[in-house]
């Protein structure tokens, strides 16, 4: 499939390529390399971006709704707005992204990089590198710790 001139397919090197608003439903670019790409306002509804590069690309407003960015190199990348609903990103690179304002509900996390990314106009700890799915089963056992702590006393 061609879009905006470039062939979309796996393994296709769209470095800088332009695919601003460009329709990429259920694309499969599985490991390609979009390195700096221009994917603002893309239409990347289910895409297939397992392993892909995007260090550097501007996903700003970008429609990921249940895309597979697993294991991908999302680098200082500008997903600024960005809907990722239900996207999978597990073990995906988030390194100095720019998440501000991105729709992360129902994303899968797990494994994922989040050293320093940039949240709602500031950055996260750079110490801290455990995923978001970690934490939220970290605080649940905490929760339940404390639920059986406040029943042993309620028998007593």
């Amino acid at each position: 499939m061609k879009v905006n001139g470039y062939e979309i397919k796996p393994g296709a090197n769209l470095r800088y390529a332009n695919l601003r608003y460009a329709n990429l439903y259920r694309a499969n670019l599985k490991g390609a390399n979009l390195e700096g790409a221009n994917l603002r306002y893309a239409n990347l509804i289910g895409a297939n971006l397992e392993g892909a590069n995007l260090s550097g690309a501007n996903l700003e407003g970008a429609n990921l709704e249940c895309a597979d960015l697993e294991g991908a190199n999302l680098e200082g990348a500008n997903l600024k707005g960005a809907y990722l609903i239900s996207a999978n990103l597990r073990y995906a690179n988030l390194y100095r992204a720019n998440l501000e304002g991105a729709n992360l509900d129902g994303a899968n996390l797990e494994g994922a990089n989040v050293k320093e990314t940039i949240l709602e106009g500031k950055e996260e700890p750079s110490q801290d590198t455990t995923s978001l799915s970690q934490k939220v089963k970290e605080l649940e056992e905490e929760l339940k710790k404390y639920k059986d702590t406040l029943k042993a006393l309620l028998n007593t």
